[in-house]
């Protein structure tokens, strides 16, 4: 019975117009930065294969090959998507709508619209801060 063999440089890619082109597994769309992600989280390769049943071993062990052959690369963009999420967070924080009295939020706001809001309809941006 012949042996099959795998090309282990077949399994990392990447794809225009997929995860902004970053590195992935073949075929799985997986990207290097989530494999990375878990490792630093100290799940071992193992652990990875089961959180994502779709991934091989051999496929989890060449995203973290890549992860450190080019890990300035890796690190650059988890920083980034770090960076992402905690805008992301920011944002939504800023629009946060005060739980026990939302009336309350809504009449304060009202201080921000100018004498002719309806007929203009040019308003300033609105900026409601979270009331705890």
């Amino acid at each position: 019975m012949p042996t099959i063999s795998t090309d282990i440089g077949t399994l990392i890619t990447r794809t225009p117009g997929l995860h902004g082109g970053s590195p992935h597994i073949a075929g799985k769309g997986v990207t290097v930065r989530r494999i990375a992600l878990w490792y630093k989280k100290g799940l071992n390769p193992e652990e990875i294969v089961t959180r994502i049943g779709h991934l091989s071993l051999a496929e989890v062990y060449a995203a973290l090959a890549y992860y450190h052959a080019n890990k300035e690369e890796i690190e650059a963009d988890l920083a980034a998507e770090a960076a992402e999420a905690k805008r992301l967070e920011s944002l939504h924080t800023e629009s946060k709508i005060s739980k026990e009295n939302p009336w309350q939020t809504l009449f304060d706001a009202t201080e921000l619209f100018s004498e002719d809001f309806l007929e203009t309809r040019e308003q300033p941006g609105i900026k409601v801060e979270v009331i705890e």
